[in-house]
């Protein structure tokens, strides 16, 4: 198999639109669990400590955050069908893409100054989707009017 008919396997598999995750954010994932037949949603909400492959359709995010005194991490797939919404909560300054020094540190040290950031913005996938592309067709009646105007500009000059 060549690579673009993999590559195009993959592109179908994202989705539409995603947020905008960057190391250092606060957020709330809420992902679909299936019990027996039915299907609830949970949601959890720590720092994103990674980000991988931020364009591909294997994208992951790693969120930490601790309970009860035990750190706990969970990976999500951005594009999986199983996430159903991924909000920013929080944005704050650092300056690396891998954030595993959190894990020994506790308190105010573990802490991360925040940023300044347009929450609604940032969490506004709609306006993010691509719109349907729109055919503009002509009529054969608007076509010899445009050939009509094309063969008497020339002519007047």
């Amino acid at each position: 198999m060549s690579f673009s008919i993999l590559k195009q396997i993959g592109d179908a598999q994202k989705k539409k639109a995603v947020v905008d995750v960057r190391s250092g954010d606060t957020v709330k994932v809420t992902q679909k669990i299936k019990e027996g037949e039915k299907f609830r949603l949970q949601t959890f909400e720590g720092v994103v400590i990674r980000v991988d492959r931020k364009e591909s359709h294997t994208a992951r995010i790693v969120v930490r955050k601790v309970t009860s005194g035990v750190g706990v991490e969970k990976s999500y797939l951005i594009h999986s069908p199983l996430v159903e919404k991924i909000e920013i909560t929080k944005r704050s300054k650092v300056r690396r893409n891998n954030l595993r020094y959190l894990r020994e540190r506790s308190g105010k040290s573990a802490r991360l100054s925040g940023r300044d950031f347009d929450r609604a913005a940032v969490n506004d996938v709609a306006s993010k989707e691509e719109a349907p592309e729109v055919e503009v067709v002509e009529t054969p009646a608007e076509n010899a009017e445009a050939e009509k105007t094309e063969a008497e500009t020339p002519a007047e000059a």
